[in-house]
């Protein structure tokens, strides 16, 4: 409810600003690796969906203007929390990926899978660890699947807790995410 004057004015200038919806919805991959719906705000002028999912790089020509201040922000996030609300998400775990980048992480590492053995967050130990952003390497995947696994095999909720405000930190700080 506190959050809603923003989320509303929000998807009111990604409405303006470019034709098209003001969320972004694609299939992701949850716990138990059941997919669902994840909800953003839409910061690109595309919406991809299926095989062909190409991810955002630095200056990506699709993001919109006002889309680079939300991902910025991360302000795009927010209707995450409606995700979380439906029981598809937590308020921390590891990131879902587009169901297509799922498979093919999962070929090419062997312990990707175990990232569905608990819900997906907003944010996870790999986001506040500097994980953010594209995964052009395999390398940079494997680094957030390592904490992403540090992160399921020692859950606590003191843990959750101290994510969450290294969060807030994380999120008023300049990044890699675009």
């Amino acid at each position: 409810l506190l959050l809603s004057p923003l989320m509303l004015l929000t998807a009111l200038a990604v409405r303006l600003e470019s034709p098209g919806p003001a969320l972004f919805r694609q299939q992701r991959s949850g716990f138990n690796a059941k997919q669902f719906l994840i909800f953003k705000f839409r910061t690109m002028t595309v919406m991809e969906e299926g095989n062909g999912v190409t991810q955002a790089i630095r200056h990506d020509p699709r993001v919109t203007m006002f889309g680079a201040v939300l991902r910025a922000s991360s302000i795009d996030e927010l209707p995450q929390l409606f995700n979380v609300l439906l029981g598809n998400m937590s308020l921390v775990g590891p990131r879902p990926h587009a169901v297509a980048h799922d498979g093919y992480y999962g070929q090419l590492l062997s312990d990707y899978a175990f990232r569905h053995y608990v819900k997906p967050g907003i944010t996870g130990w790999a986001q506040i660890h500097g994980c953010r952003g594209g995964t052009a390497k395999v390398e940079l995947m494997k680094k957030r699947l390592d904490f992403d696994l540090w992160y399921i095999n020692n859950w606590n909720l003191g843990l959750d807790l101290v994510i969450l405000l290294r969060t807030v930190l994380e999120v008023v700080r300049p990044r890699n995410a675009y």
